[in-house]
C-alpha cells in the first residue's frame, strides 16, 4: 500500500501522512523544503521516500508523475496551495499568477495524470485538498477563494463521470474552514474564527476518503455555515465574506 501526498512538509499534509503511516501506508512525500521532508521521514513508521520538488510548473509536475508512474500508488493527495491577502488592484500580479499555478494548474495536472492509470486499474483515491473559500466568492482573497471554486467543481465533475462510468475509483474534496497551520503566516492573515487542529482534520479527511464521502466538510460548525450559504443572496454573502476578511487583517 503506497500514497502520495504534496505539500506534504508541514500542516496538514505532514499530519496526513502520519495518519496513513499509523494505517501502514508507505509514502512518498513530496514539497520544497527538503529539511522539512527529512525530519517528518524520521518520525513515521513505514517506508518513506522524500521528494524535494516545487511542482508549482508543469514541467515539474510531468517529472514528478515520471517518478512515481511506476510505483503501485493507491491514494493520490493534492495538498499543495497557498492563498494571498488584499484587494485585488494591490496585489502583485507575480504572486498571484504563482497561486494560480500552484492551486489550480498543478491541481488539475497531476490530477488528470494520476487519474488515467487508476481508471486503468479500476481502483485508487485521489483527494484534493480545497477549502470552505470554495462554497464563496472571496473579496479580499479573490484569487484564493476562486482557485478553491475551481478545485471544488473540478472535482465535482470527475466524480460524476467515474460514477456515470460504473468505476471505482474514488475522487473527492476535502473543504474545510480554517486550520491551524502556517497557511495564516503565508497569506499574511490571522484567522477571525477558532481554527481546527489539523490533526483532526487530517484523520477526519483520511477516514471520509475511505468512505467515498465527495465532499467532506470537517467540524459542525463548518458544515452548518455551509448548509445556510445555499439560502443567502449573493449580495449579502459577498458583504459578510469581506467583513470576515477584513477582521483578518494583519
Amino acid at each position: 500500500m503506497k500514497a502520495v501526498i504534496t505539500g506534504a512538509s508541514s500542516g496538514l499534509g505532514a499530519d496526513m501522512a502520519r495518519v496513513l503511516s499509523d494505517m501502514g501506508y508507505d509514502l512518498i512525500l513530496v514539497a520544497r523544503r527538503k529539511t522539512r521532508l527529512e525530519k517528518l521521514k524520521k518520525e513515521l513508521k513505514t517506508n518513506v521516500e522524500i521528494i524535494p520538488m516545487d511542482i508549482s510548473s508543469t514541467f515539474n509536475c510531468m517529472e514528478l508523475y515520471n517518478k512515481i508512474k511506476k510505483e503501485n500508488i493507491e491514494i493520490f493527495i493534492n495538498n499543495a496551495g497557498f492563498g494571498v491577502f488584499g484587494e485585488f488592484s494591490n496585489i502583485k500580479l507575480d504572486k498571484e499568477l504563482d497561486l494560480i499555478d500552484l492551486n489550480i494548474k498543478t491541481v488539475h495536472t497531476l490530477t488528470k495524470l494520476v487519474l488515467k492509470d487508476f481508471k486503468e486499474k479500476d481502483y485508487g483515491y485521489i483527494l484534493n485538498v480545497a477549502s470552505s473559500a470554495a462554497f464563496l466568492p472571496g473579496p479580499l482573497m479573490a484569487s484564493y477563494y476562486a482557485s478553491k471554486a475551481y478545485v471544488l467543481n473540478l472535482t465535482e465533475a470527475i466524480s460524476e463521470e467515474l460514477k456515470r462510468n460504473n468505476s471505482n475509483v474514488y475522487i473527492g474534496t476535502l473543504c474545510p474552514g480554517p486550520i491551524d497551520t502556517e497557511f495564516n503566516d503565508v497569506a499574511k492573515v490571522r484567522f477571525s474564527v477558532k481554527a481546527l487542529d489539523s490533526k483532526y482534520v487530517a484523520k477526519y479527511a483520511i477516514d471520509n476518503m475511505f468512505k467515498n464521502k465527495r465532499i467532506i466538510i470537517p467540524g459542525f460548525k463548518m458544515k452548518t455555515i455551509v448548509f445556510f450559504n445555499k439560502f443567502l443572496p449573493k449580495t449579502i454573502k459577498l458583504k459578510i465574506v469581506y467583513k470576515i476578511q477584513k477582521s483578518k487583517e494583519k
